[in-house]
């Protein structure tokens, strides 16, 4: 699974003002929802509630990777938010949270999940990366910096 393949252009959101976790979840679950595939916006929120309910899914420094798993045979989205303010998302290290990185995939693409997440955990513990895109303003530009990145890593 690369991630040009499950994250498009227009789920790349920058300066997003959300005030709380439940907002975060509930535009990500907006973004990523595919009617096409029966995938609903309200399916994706509990699916995500569901595994935060199991821990938080905010690594530290800022970053977060909320993920989940449907019983939707084919389907993987991704999105990307960069917050205009920090939001609480009880991080390991206690730190709001104002990069997020969202998955959603199928029960049957488990490994493939945990690949990506593995990936986007080094792309995101990458000091000079997460630098880049926090002051990048462009959300074409963050898309790129997101593909390319992914590619260099996968190539490491």
């Amino acid at each position: 699974m690369q991630l040009v393949d499950v994250l498009t252009p227009e789920r790349v959101l920058t300066d997003v003002e959300l005030g709380s976790k439940k907002r975060i979840l509930v535009e990500l679950a907006g973004l990523m929802a595919d009617e096409d595939a029966d995938v609903g916006a309200r399916d994706l929120f509990e699916s995500l509630c569901a595994r935060e309910s199991i821990g938080s899914t905010g690594l530290g420094n800022g970053i977060a990777i909320p993920h989940a798993r449907l019983a939707v045979p084919g389907f993987a989205s991704a999105a990307f938010m960069r917050l205009a303010e920090p939001v609480d998302f009880d991080a390991t290290d206690n730190q709001p949270v104002d990069v997020v990185f969202a998955l959603a995939v199928s029960e049957d693409a488990a490994g493939q999940q945990m690949e990506m997440l593995k990936l986007m955990a080094d792309m995101f513990g990458d000091a000079q990366f997460c630098a880049r895109i926090r002051k990048t303003t462009d959300a074409a530009e963050l898309f790129r910096l997101l593909t390319e990145s992914q590619d260099y890593r996968a190539l490491a």
